[in-house]
């Protein structure tokens, strides 16, 4: 394993992608190894680490602590360590959680003590959650690190800065397919009060005026959408914390589907075309309602599965919200490098939102709309996720005041920082072959021979 002081600049990029703080990585990149062990507390109160974060660096420099702690450990286990330098700076470690600091390690300021320190005894376990070691096998017996073990009862998945919380992904799921039946029954609902086309014509939309209409746009429209889904869900499936990303897109999803019902409902348009052939009106017989809306919900609200031919959901556009929503899910969620699946990706979505307009099925305000809402929840959302400083609400923290923000706050309130773009099988192989793992015995407490 490579010494964390041999660290390149690209080292020191890939090990701030490997703790979910990405934001530091332009701001780091030119530092190596070294110089990132020696960052401290004044070095975040100065451009250009200050405009990264407002917390003061607080998240960075406990990972920087830990990975000191690391590469202590490992230099002292490979024998790096020296009797005449390195290892006078070994006798006396003290981890002070309070200063965000290691008394000694770096600047070779640790002097030699026979002396308990404050958290602690020798030999023993001790108040503060410290361990305590005496290098019996060290020349300098008295030599002494103090880490902290993380508290008995928790799973690596409730220790990790990203836990999986798949109770919370349910929870999410189940608001998503609320918010869509909803928006099913109330399209059910807005179908009976669209005025007939004899009686209220197509209102006047400039892009119809430049474009006719082409029949088989639409088809082109629901088979790109259905490709970006199929896309994303292979690419959801595979992320390492899908978890996380899983309850994000639930919960903007099934929040964008409550909000078309509003509109839906508010603001009845008549039909876009003359060419509509909108399903007879039931006129209050709940029974035959019912039964298109189950029509619809297991066509998926699909016109190329003929389960859709009820009239009047046109403000705003639902296929618009899919397209741009999966696409934007998979430009986040996908490496930088893979350009050429961002480009198809985008071309796919573009071209969809295109066909919905060329086929006269939505009025371009529904479109632009549902273009508008989408990217902007977006990206509320995800600023909302990675900036710790929006998860506490104040005076001055005005996205608190969103009426979701409670729901938020219980789904993110545990995740620390930016989610990594890191990709795993679903069922990893340790799992599918258990006789294959590693196993390991706890050693009993022995005196060095």
């Amino acid at each position: 394993m490579k010494k964390v002081s041999d660290w390149s600049g690209d080292d020191v990029v890939r090990w701030l992608g490997d703790q979910g703080l990405q934001e530091y990585c332009d701001s780091l990149k030119r530092l190596n190894g070294q110089a990132l062990l020696n960052l401290n507390q004044s070095d975040f109160m100065a451009p250009p680490l200050s405009l990264v974060t407002s917390d003061g660096g607080e998240q960075l420099l406990e990972r920087i602590e830990t990975l000191r702690i690391e590469h202590h450990i490992q230099a002292h286990k490979n024998g790096h360590v020296t009797l005449n330098g390195l290892n006078a700076k070994m006798s006396a470690i003290t981890i002070d959680r309070e200063s965000n600091g290691i008394n000694g390690l770096i600047n070779g300021t640790a002097k030699h003590t026979h002396s308990p320190q404050r958290n602690g005894i020798r030999n023993g376990l001790v108040g503060n959650g410290f361990h305590h070691y005496n290098h019996q096998c060290d020349p300098h017996r008295d030599s002494r690190i103090q880490i902290q073990i993380p508290a008995q009862g928790l799973t690596d998945s409730a220790r990790s800065p990203f836990p999986d919380e798949w109770g919370k992904t349910g929870v999410a799921l189940v608001y998503a397919m609320i918010c869509f039946v909803s928006t099913t029954v109330m399209i059910s609902v807005v179908h009976e009060r669209v005025p007939p086309k004899e009686d209220t014509p197509p209102l006047p939309d400039k892009f119809f005026d430049w474009f006719g209409r082409k029949e088989w746009a639409f088809m082109i429209c629901e088979v790109n959408g259905m490709v970006l889904v199929v896309l994303w869900l292979i690419q959801w499936a595979l992320l390492k914390y899908r978890s996380i990303v899983g309850r994000r897109f639930f919960f903007i999803v099934g929040t964008l589907y409550l909000y078309r019902c509003v509109t839906m409902y508010v603001t009845t348009l008549p039909v876009p075309g003359m060419h509509f052939k909108c399903s007879p009106k039931v006129l209050g017989d709940y029974v035959s309602q019912m039964r298109r809306v189950m029509k619809m919900i297991a066509g998926g609200g699909l016109t190329i599965t003929g389960s859709h031919h009820m009239c009047g959901d046109y403000l705003y556009s639902g296929h618009t919200v899919m397209l741009t929503l999966t696409y934007l899910f998979i430009r986040e969620y996908s490496p930088k490098r893979f350009w050429w699946y961002h480009w198809l990706c985008w071309a796919l979505c573009a071209v969809g939102l295109f066909c919905i307009l060329l086929a006269h099925d939505h009025y371009s305000i529904d479109v632009v709309v549902a273009y508008y809402i989408t990217t902007r929840l977006f990206w509320w959302y995800h600023t909302m996720a990675n900036q710790q400083v929006l998860k506490e609400p104040s005076q001055s923290n005005f996205v608190s005041r969103v009426w979701w923000y409670s729901f938020f706050l219980y789904l993110e309130t545990n995740v620390q920082g930016i989610v990594p773009r890191h990709y795993q099988l679903p069922f990893p192989w340790k799992r599918l072959f258990p006789g294959s793992q590693v196993k390991y015995s706890k050693l009993a407490d022995s005196d060095c021979p």
